[in-house]
């Protein structure tokens, strides 16, 4: 069974998802592509449960709801908001932060365009994706903190995160990008992250870097061109343009649209950024991307996301 279609303008969307029927009839097709199968007996032959979101199995008669164990697990939230919250998410350019989706949505209350956001970035995440291929372009960057002080290269700037990133190299232009907070710059650390990123025998450029150095007896082609070294040749080509341009992206998006984000939840954010990156071209196919890939993770409760936030860390420590 083909996907279900997806809006690709907002007149078109405000008219799809008019009500909250047409949203469950569109979760039911994101979730169940193939068709309905009961998760008890593996019915395949269901009716809904009138004025409920509930599916009721024809043959053992066990319901569910298409929301269970997704995503949207027990939401209280009207279902057209989720969705016009995914819809502004994947498709403004610069992105969209909590405060201007309470106030675009009307929602009351900060705390659940907040926790909407958040589940929806957890949901950004396909298990199944396929490694990076080809040539790829591989560097770390520090996010947030303060440069009091800092001497240069990859010196600590104060309470900054660490972030590998990694973009394909498609002609002139980029590729997808992946992203990770490491703990450190090491060797092991960074082959750990182009392992984990990067299809082994793929051509890997880096600068010239020290912690690169085992890629070659991981299997990967590795290409290294230092910055220092090239200057002094009057080599001034930029040594990685597709990474450094991802990482210059992924830092003003984050000041431009959320103002500042902690390191406690930056894993999340870059979560967004790389959904969003990797999908530019195609930001309304983005809309059906997430609510297909949301339709499939394990629900995330608003405590387990504020257990991992600042205050929460301040309140252990």
């Amino acid at each position: 069974m083909a996907k279900p279609s997806f809006p690709r303008t907002i007149l078109e969307f405000q008219a799809r998802f008019a009500d909250e029927q047409t949203c469950l009839d569109y979760l039911f097709e994101c979730r169940w592509p193939e068709g309905y199968v009961c998760p008890r007996c593996q019915g395949r032959v269901p009716w809904q449960v009138a004025g409920r979101g509930v599916w009721e199995c024809a043959a053992c008669r066990y319901q569910v709801s298409v929301t269970a164990g997704t995503v949207l697990h027990k939401t209280h939230t009207a279902l057209h908001v989720w969705f016009w919250a995914a819809y502004l998410m994947t498709t403004a350019t610069p992105g969209i932060s909590a405060m201007q989706i309470q106030r675009q949505l009307g929602l009351s209350r900060y705390q659940t365009a907040w926790t909407i956001l958040h589940k929806l970035r957890r949901a950004m995440v396909n298990p199944d994706r396929s490694l990076l291929t080809g040539e790829v372009e591989v560097d770390e960057c520090q996010v947030g903190g303060r440069e009091t002080g800092r001497r240069g290269g990859r010196s600590l700037i104060a309470k900054a995160a660490l972030v590998a990133v990694a973009v394909e190299v498609r002609g002139n232009g980029s590729g997808r990008v992946r992203m990770a907070v490491i703990p450190n710059a090491s060797g092991d650390t960074l082959c750990g992250f182009v392992a984990d990123n990067v299809a082994p025998g793929a051509t890997v450029h880096t600068d010239g870097w020290m912690g690169y150095t085992g890629l070659t007896k991981n299997g990967y082609d590795h290409r290294k061109r230092s910055q220092r070294a090239a200057k002094k040749i009057g080599d001034t080509d930029p040594v990685l343009p597709r990474v450094h341009r991802a990482i210059s992206n992924f830092k003003t998006w984050l000041r431009g649209t959320h103002r500042s984000v902690s390191n406690e939840h930056l894993d999340v954010y870059m979560n967004e950024f790389t959904f969003r990156y990797n999908r530019r071209n195609t930001p309304m196919a983005a809309f059906q991307t997430l609510l297909g890939l949301g339709a499939q993770q394990a629900p995330t409760t608003y405590r387990q996301i504020a257990d991992q936030g600042p205050k929460a860390q301040r309140d252990l420590s």
